[in-house]
């Protein structure tokens, strides 16, 4: 509380409402967490528990005992860890470039083993021969073909997405949908690729339904010494170092800086901004600086100070016109050195002068003699600079 207490009443408020519009969105965000549930989402997400996800699936791997783990870094990083003992689950992939097929090639040239389902999936994998369903169902049972355990799996039911070209002696259908093939495995290199037409059987809303996890779990081949990847890198999200922080928390810390960039730019600019000049004071016109100077000399009572300035302004420029040093002369011997530059001068200069002069000296000289005084030091003073500019004439 001090620490409001010592800031300003306008920085205070603002500070007390960015605080409650931080909590104010912390309740709204804790209240209104990021929705799993949509089964409207058709990607089959290992981390999803809408009806299309694959939650459950990838939860009973764990529990089984299956060595599993999501892989959500860049697809090109994985082969340095594939092996024999390798089986990657690519369920609905999405292909983003030649580095994805290349790693795919990788990893099966090392042994390992593939499990990738529909259209996309049917793309990702090497010698692939996928093409179009011939019709599209709902849901479709399949037919066992063959007697190998993949093909022993049990009824299975899925809603084929794609379908397979049969033009190679090396793959096996293990089970078609009315004809048409909709689980395939063969051999690529030292590893094994087993082909779904759909992601169906593994789904949350489907994997329980007949034999689909038989079919799912004998795919993935013998669960001895195996190590599963649930490849989650080609479901176009970004797999940065900021992925693992997404949702709530990322969204209130972002909303958090920005309240407090406000702060620190509305409460610096507020002090710290261009301040415009103050206007500049008034000049008084000159009568009323007269007036002005007139009402202190009257308060003070300093009449004979005002006379003493006229007289000393005026002895400075009679001694500039006469060409001599007026700072020790008298009135006197000013007058005399004025009459013999201006022999026409007035003939009360004298007499002025010396009336000037005793009056710098009377205490108790009254203001409007003050004023006499000053009037006839300025009529002096034009009448020689008049002199002066008629001798310059002629």
């Amino acid at each position: 509380m001090s620490m409001l207490a010592s800031l300003d009443a306008k920085d205070r408020k603002l500070m007390l409402g960015c605080l409650i519009a931080v909590v104010v969105l912390a309740v709204i965000t804790a209240l209104l967490p990021r929705n799993e549930n949509n089964d409207d989402n058709p990607l089959p997400g290992s981390n999803l528990t809408g009806k299309h996800g694959a939650r459950a699936a990838y939860e009973l791997l764990k529990r089984d005992g299956y060595t599993v783990e999501r892989w959500e870094q860049p697809l090109d990083q994985l082969p340095d860890r594939a092996n024999e003992n390798t089986v990657v689950i690519f369920a609905g992939p999405t292909v983003t470039g030649e580095e994805d097929l290349r790693a795919v090639r990788e990893i099966l040239a090392r042994g390992g083993r593939i499990l990738v389902t529909g259209w996309s999936g049917g793309h990702l994998v090497p010698g692939n021969r996928v093409k179009p369903p011939a019709q599209f169902q709902a849901a479709c049972k399949l037919t066992a073909q063959g007697l190998d355990p993949l093909a022993s799996s049990g009824e299975v039911w899925m809603s084929p997405a794609a379908s397979w070209e049969l033009d190679q002696p090396t793959d096996r259908v293990q089970y078609n949908c009315a004809g048409a093939p909709a689980v395939v495995e063969y051999a690529s290199g030292k590893g094994t690729v087993v082909w779904w037409a759909s992601s169906m059987p593994l789904e949350n809303g489907s994997i329980a339904r007949a034999q689909n996890l038989n079919l799912f779990l004998n795919s993935l081949g013998p669960r001895e010494r195996v190590h599963v990847y649930w490849d989650e890198s080609l479901h176009g999200e970004s797999h940065t170092q900021w992925f693992y922080a997404r949702g709530p928390v990322l969204t209130l810390l972002g909303l958090g800086l920005a309240a407090i960039a406000l702060l620190a730019v509305f409460s610096f600019s507020r002090r710290s901004g261009p301040l415009r000049d103050l206007p500049a004071p008034v000049r008084t016109t000159p009568v009323e600086f007269l007036d002005s100077l007139g009402s202190l000399y009257a308060e003070a009572g300093a009449a004979a100070t005002a006379v003493e300035i006229a007289s000393e302004r005026f002895r400075r420029r009679a001694g500039e016109l006469c060409g001599v040093k007026t700072a020790q002369m008298s009135a006197t011997e000013l007058c005399v050195a004025l009459r013999r530059r201006f022999p026409l001068a007035g003939k009360e200069l004298e007499q002025d002068l010396a009336a000037c002069e005793a009056a710098t000296r009377d205490d108790t000289l009254a203001p409007r003699r003050a004023l006499e005084l000053v009037q006839t030091l300025n009529r002096h003073g034009d009448a020689l600079e008049a002199a002066l500019r008629a001798k310059s004439q002629h």
